[in-house]
């Protein structure tokens, strides 16, 4: 989505500007209504408009990943702990980046750094990079002169979150082959095989059952209209994006993966392994409880934990204790949680309480992730069979009755 550089009014006339995204101006006042705020003015921000002019962009192929992004982290905090100064240690880590944007982009902030920008406020230009999250803990770091601590916090937190990532996408990784495999070795099946079983099927007139007759049309599907089949899949997943991207679509999507018997355990465990470790990492970093909550809702990828992480967010504003406010959505966290919640509020030690939180559900995610596997294989097989066991038994059977018409 464009940037746009605004400049807008609250109802008792406080001025407000800055680089917002948003998909355009109506949405961008959207936004800024819902924070209390009016648009006076808004425009194309300059980047944007020189990326709309070349008239070719893909992003995909040049997108910033957590990798990279956890080593430039890394070794700003090592650079930062050494004395060199930011802006030269800016340049040396643009040199090092891969993604040409993420190069485009640290040499923009170094360039801005130079001018007296502050750090912070210069990352949060760049949202498509660098989250709230990220900006606000930056911002921490520098007003209260921790920049080195806050960036030691973050570097953690990103690993952390790599590792998790990398174990799902690992305990995912064999049965999506699997998949693969097997729509493959089918499809090829139906294209090559199929039909010349058909043909001897029309040569001795042998009467079909229905079973023989859907397999014998799909095949016949794929062999005239093959073309069609990458055009499906293509559409398939086009429109899987948008309804991710569309409300109802996320709500749907995401309930399914707190309802699947295998997974919810999965997603249960992850999503509170990443709340109580950013949440441990805001509130480390200096951050307030009701502002780290705000921070750590727009982190969730899931909308039914960013919409309880909000709602608790406004009740810890109204004055209640966090371990309280999270009781009513004990169906998606943990009992666990709210009981280490409780103890850590009433010692004074929450922060601390949160990261141990954070070590367990992680160890836990890492089980679970083994365990997905060994469950997940079972049943692959189980599927496998089944769809070998009819296409077998399909084009079986007639070959049984015509033995038995020669008997």
């Amino acid at each position: 989505m464009p940037l746009f550089s605004y400049s807008a009014k609250n109802y008792k006339g406080v001025p407000k500007s800055g680089i917002l995204e948003a998909e355009n101006q109506n949405n961008l006042a959207k936004i800024l209504r819902e924070q209390g705020f009016i648009l006076i003015s808004a425009k194309l921000n300059s980047d944007e408009k020189k990326e709309r002019k070349v008239g070719f962009s893909l992003p995909f192929f040049d997108k910033v990943s957590l990798s990279e992004k956890l080593v430039f982290t890394r070794n700003l905090q090592v650079m930062v702990s050494a004395g060199i100064s930011l802006p030269h240690a800016l340049k040396v880590l643009s040199v090092q980046a891969k993604s040409k944007r993420f190069k485009k982009a640290i040499i923009k902030i170094s360039d801005e750094v130079v001018k007296g920008g502050n750090f912070s406020d210069t990352l949060a230009k760049y949202p498509n990079i660098f989250s709230d999250l990220f900006c606000n803990m930056i911002k921490v770091g520098e007003e209260s002169g921790t920049l080195e601590e806050v960036l030691g916090v973050l570097t953690k937190q990103m690993e952390k979150d790599h590792d998790l990532r990398t174990k799902i996408k690992g305990a995912m990784m064999y049965p999506a082959v699997i998949l693969v495999a097997m729509l493959g070795i089918g499809t090829l099946m139906l294209i090559f095989i199929v039909p010349k079983l058909t043909e001897t099927f029309v040569e001795l007139g042998v009467s079909l059952p229905i079973t023989t007759r859907i397999v014998i049309a799909f095949a016949g599907f794929l062999n005239r209209f093959w073309y069609l089949l990458p055009i499906i899949i293509f559409g398939a997943l086009i429109l899987f994006r948008t309804a991710l991207k569309t409300k109802s679509g996320k709500l749907l999507i995401n309930l399914l993966f707190l309802k699947i018997p295998i997974v919810s355990s999965l997603v249960k465990k992850t999503n509170a392994a990443y709340t109580v470790r950013t949440l441990g990492s805001l509130i480390s970093a200096g951050v307030p409880i009701a502002r780290s909550l705000e921070l750590v809702s727009g982190s969730l990828n899931n909308i039914y934990y960013k919409n309880a992480i909000i709602d608790v967010a406004e009740e810890v504003k109204k004055g209640a204790k966090l371990a309280e406010a999270l009781r009513k959505y004990e169906k998606i966290y943990p009992a666990l949680v709210i009981q280490m919640l409780e103890v850590g509020e009433e010692t004074g030690k929450t922060s601390d309480m949160l990261v141990k939180l954070a070590e367990f559900f992680e160890e836990e995610v890492s089980n679970a992730s083994k365990n997905l596997s060994t469950i997940v294989e079972p049943v692959m097989m189980i599927i496998i069979g089944a769809a070998v066991g009819f296409f077998v038994i399909s084009m079986i059977q007639p070959m049984y009755s015509m033995i038995q018409g020669f008997e």
